[in-house]
């Protein structure tokens, strides 16, 4: 087999500084105020997020991975021979290598990632870890239309990775659509592979969020500081603190970043006001039953077909099949 370790292109959609400043400008303009959670992964937010990965309180990673080790011969044989498989969010790809391992002659590998440093460092090192594999790296919002680099090998089929419990970040009705867009990009003989936070015991969910190394704090509040330096914006980020929250109603954590005082913000020329205890909210973080899920999946057009989860039902990984077409339901 050919290597292609030689070199690593990125295909590059990264957001512009312009379309930051007017989705940020939009979200303090609404009330109550309210930024996307993607806006988190700059280079440092990125890092920050490997970083909670690791400390105790932050389950998700550890039990997913836990629940890749342990059914990683079932998982490869569902994702099937030759397939190019597509990772949404890629990150650090540590999940990623290890179903990379157990996959039977997959054909490519594009790891999709909003920070085009974090994934440049990252296809280079599975690049150098599996140096027969064809790389095709793409810095975008998946969320966004973008065009999926054709391989040199024709897979057999397309395989869209989602791990960790991304899909939690989006509200139920934008869940749908993004399972939608993975059912499309799969085609009708692909498959959706996603992890999935699954409801539990809100004391535990709320540590998750509030671990005890501040590291959580200090990825949330990287927020005002990725404004002021690439927006030209004046928070005074002592002045914002972190709080995350779970909500029964809507069965999800909500991260905040809450003003310590009553204060006045610029950003792009415009004064923005908070009035002490007020919030800007930065992230939802939905949690699910199976029964939820499969109902989002059978909107999308996707059909759950098998699922891994842990002992204590903490968090589940998902195998889901299109089936020809959304439904309306």
């Amino acid at each position: 087999m050919s290597s292609y370790s030689t070199s690593i292109t990125v295909l590059d959609y990264e957001p512009t500084t312009t379309e930051f400043r007017d989705a940020f400008v939009h979200g303090l303009q609404q009330r109550p105020k309210k930024l996307s959670s993607k806006y988190f992964y700059d280079h440092r937010g990125s890092q920050l997020f490997e970083a909670i990965c690791d400390v105790p309180e932050y389950y998700p990673t550890r039990t997913e991975l836990a629940i890749m080790h342990a059914s990683i011969r079932e998982i490869s044989t569902a994702v099937g021979p030759r397939c190019l498989l597509i990772e949404y969010g890629s990150g650090s790809s540590v999940k990623t290598s290890l179903l990379l391992e157990a996959m039977e002659e997959p054909v490519a590998y594009v790891p999709v990632d909003i920070s085009r440093e974090h994934l440049r460092q990252s296809a280079d090192s599975l690049n150098r870890a599996f140096p027969d594999l064809e790389v095709l790296p793409v810095c975008a919002d998946f969320t966004v239309a973008f065009d999926v680099p054709e391989s040199r090998v024709e897979p057999r089929r397309r395989v869209v990775y989602f791990p960790g419990s991304t899909i939690g970040n989006f509200s139920p009705p934008d869940a749908v659509s993004l399972l939608r867009v993975m059912a499309e990009e799969c085609g009708r003989d692909g498959a959706v592979l996603v992890g999935v936070d699954l409801k539990k015991d809100p004391s535990v969910l709320e540590r998750a969020y509030n671990d005890d190394d501040g590291l959580t704090a200090e990825f949330n509040l990287n927020l005002l500081v990725r404004a002021n330096r690439e927006l030209g914006a004046n928070f005074n980020v002592n002045q914002f603190q972190h709080r995350a929250l779970y909500t029964g109603e809507h069965d999800r954590i909500e991260m905040h970043l809450v003003s310590r005082v009553a204060q006045t913000v610029r950003v792009d020329g415009r004064d923005f006001h908070f009035r002490q205890g007020e919030s800007i909210c930065t992230e939802y973080s939905h949690k699910y039953d199976m029964e939820r899920f499969r109902h989002l999946a059978d909107r999308a057009g996707l059909a759950v077909t098998a699922f891994w989860t842990d002992s204590r039902k903490y968090f589940a990984v998902v195998y889901l099949v299109a089936t020809g077409g959304p439904q309306d339901a």
